[in-house]
């Protein structure tokens, strides 16, 4: 399927109308040409896009809107959170598990009682869409960070806004709370990450160097480092006490769109839209191992509890299971029929829940990789699933504007019917 086809279907199945002002339309393109501005070619053609149904019929009209046959899939949520307006782009569970934070394009993120679907609070301030949202470690505390710029600090129990983290120069993408709770460090298109003092809010210092959009950020276990990736087709290791940059990470050919150290942190792991990922020595930044066998770039990594295998979720529709000595793939995760955004292990780590924009969720053994259930009935994208603190529940979030909370004794049950 072309390029343009692709952005062309994705328009009519979010809803564009036949006036072509629907301002839905248009924040989607944007968000496209957003997405792809490292990709020179398809940023203009999105531009061409927007320009073309600006003057003619929505070009979503123009096209069915069946673009891929579902098989069977599980429907039957436990619970369907209702309430935002627009995509969500993000949700999670608290670390007690009674609670969700989701967060939207609306400009919300909201928080949910994980038991009854209950909206607890609506977190309202941000002037634009909600990028990411997170707890602290020990739940007393949410940040948020918009595409307006800033992030903002809010009280988990209350949903009282705390202070606003002001002095990125463009969109905030990214964020990672410190082990300690006592610091938030953010990722922006200005290309820097800023670290923040979660009980005044100031801006503790700035991370420079990197030259594209900061993608993603991750803390060391101890507290010690961070670690950011990048558009300019970088990793920087950073000291997290001082801000001075220990490592760069410099290897890849494509932008890290993800990263991630060993729960020894021993080592770092990166994800790029070169097809790749790589393990470092997180102290001298050499590189160690290359894992090679995706074909489309990767978009997200992370080490299972022993820190001996590493899963990739890719673009070419699969995730994969790797063997850090080896560098060889021990399971690959094939079903999904777009990409996979994310993923999640469970706590036991048996089970690994994948979200993808085929509108499913799909739930595997983590070491086998046989497919045990799909979660389907979400209308459009599914960007995010997680598995509760307990490993006993699952929630998705799309960009129908839902989230969903599945119970996985429920899911066995239909199952087995």
């Amino acid at each position: 399927m072309s390029f343009t086809i692709e952005i062309i279907l994705s328009l009519k199945i979010h809803g564009c109308r036949e006036n072509g002002n629907n301002s839905h339309c248009w924040q989607r393109l944007h968000r496209y040409r957003c997405f792809y501005a490292h990709q020179p070619g398809r940023h203009q053609r999105v531009h061409k896009i927007k320009r073309w149904i600006g003057s003619v019929v929505c070009a979503s009209f123009l096209l069915p809107t069946q673009v891929y046959a579902e098989g069977s899939e599980l429907t039957e949520p436990k619970l369907t959170l209702k309430g935002h307006t627009s995509d969500l782009w993000s949700a999670v569970y608290s670390p007690d598990g009674k609670v969700i934070l989701t967060g939207s394009s609306d400009k919300t993120a909201r928080i949910w009682d994980a038991a009854s679907g209950t909206e607890i609070a609506t977190l309202s301030g941000h002037t634009e869409g909600v990028r990411n949202a997170a707890f602290s470690l020990d739940g007393s505390r949410i940040v948020t960070v918009s595409r307006d710029g800033t992030g903002r600090i809010w009280d988990a129990a209350t949903g009282r806004e705390i202070a606003v983290l002001s002095g990125h120069e463009s969109m905030v993408e990214a964020l990672a709370f410190s082990p300690s709770g006592k610091h938030v460090t953010t990722g922006s298109i200005d290309m820097t990450a800023r670290v923040w003092d979660i009980a005044t809010g100031q801006q503790v210092f700035k991370l420079s160097g990197h030259e594209g959009s900061v993608t993603d950020i991750a803390y060391s276990r101890d507290g010690n480092r961070i670690v950011t990736g990048s558009q300019d087709r970088t990793a920087k290791i950073w000291d997290a006490m001082t801000g001075a940059e220990i490592a760069t990470l410099s290897t890849h050919g494509g932008m890290v769109a993800s990263v991630a150290f060993s729960p020894d942190d021993a080592k770092v792991v990166t994800g790029s839209s070169d097809k790749s990922a790589r393990i470092w020595d997180a102290s001298s930044g050499t590189l160690l191992t290359e894992l090679k066998g995706h074909q489309r770039g990767i978009l997200r990594v992370m080490f299972d509890a022993k820190g001996e295998r590493i899963y990739t979720a890719s673009s070419d529709k699969t995730a994969r299971l790797w063997d850090i000595k080896s560098a060889a793939t021990l399971a690959t995760f094939s079903g999904h029929r777009r990409y996979v955004m994310r993923m999640s292990l469970s706590p036991d780590g048996s089970q690994l829940v994948t979200s993808s924009h085929d509108k499913t969720a799909r739930i595997w053994d983590a070491n086998s990789g046989a497919l045990l259930y799909t979660l389907g009935g979400h209308l459009m994208e599914v960007e995010d699933a997680e598995f509760s603190p307990d490993g006993s529940h699952v929630v998705t979030a799309s960009y129908d504007g839902h989230a969903r909370v599945w119970d996985l004794a429920a899911v066995a049950g239909q199952a087995s019917k």
